[in-house]
């Protein structure tokens, strides 16, 4: 006796993809997208222009030269007008403006030629401990303690703050050269050229002067 066979379900044909499937269409589409933009961003990637970055901390009055300055190539956009080009040569009358950190591009706006150099290095006697902390590019507020002339002995007024965000340019290594007192040491300041007279007259008139340095400047290292 011949056993009793199972019905067998028909067999499905593979239907052949159809530009009408909507999941082959998108597909394709993602497929397009993705090389267009690997295309774009390899081309984003060629499209740099060369500027100057600062190759060590510039303060205002420094000359710019190959030796202070160094060429990236980088990706500015919009932005490119705004820093030094590096496609041609330095003008042989370019100096900083203004501080500009080690590392930083440099702007157009912080160059200039030595006329338009709106400082002048003064050197004077500031507090030795608020020295201590400072390198040259630190940026200080600048308070001034004056002598009580009612006073019989030595005694200063109340500080008041005289100058604000002024480089610091020099601070000797040889302080015993600028004096015998410990309690103050010599330091260079980049002072506005308006403001000089007042500095002078605090100093001819022995004031006290305490440096603060502007938060986010640079400092000294710990030792």
């Amino acid at each position: 006796m011949v056993p009793p066979q199972l019905p067998r379900p028909p067999a499905s044909r593979l239907a052949r993809p159809s530009w009408r499937d909507s999941r082959l269409v998108v597909g394709v589409l993602l497929v397009v997208l993705a090389t267009a933009l690997g295309a774009k961003a390899v081309a984003s990637a060629r499209d740099t222009v060369p500027v100057y970055a600062a190759a060590v901390a510039l303060k205002a009055g420094d000359r710019l030269t190959t030796e202070t300055l160094r060429r990236v190539d980088v990706q500015l956009g919009a932005v490119e007008g705004g820093y030094l080009s590096a496609a041609a040569d330095l003008p042989a009358d370019a100096y900083a403006l203004r501080e500009v950190r080690a590392g930083e591009l440099v702007p157009v706006t912080a160059v200039g030629g030595r006329s338009e150099i709106a400082v002048s290095p003064i050197t004077l006697r500031a507090e030795a401990d608020s020295v201590a902390a400072l390198v040259a590019g630190s940026v200080v507020d600048v308070w001034v303690s004056r002598r009580d002339p009612a006073a019989t002995q030595e005694r200063y007024l109340e500080a008041s703050l005289v100058l604000r965000a002024v480089p610091v340019a020099w601070i000797p290594p040889d302080q015993g050269s600028f004096g015998v007192s410990a309690a103050t040491a010599a330091v260079q300041l980049l002072v506005p050229s308006g403001e000089v007279q007042k500095v002078i007259t605090a100093v001819d008139e022995s004031a006290r002067f305490t440096l603060v340095p502007v938060p986010g400047s640079l400092r000294a290292k710990a030792a």
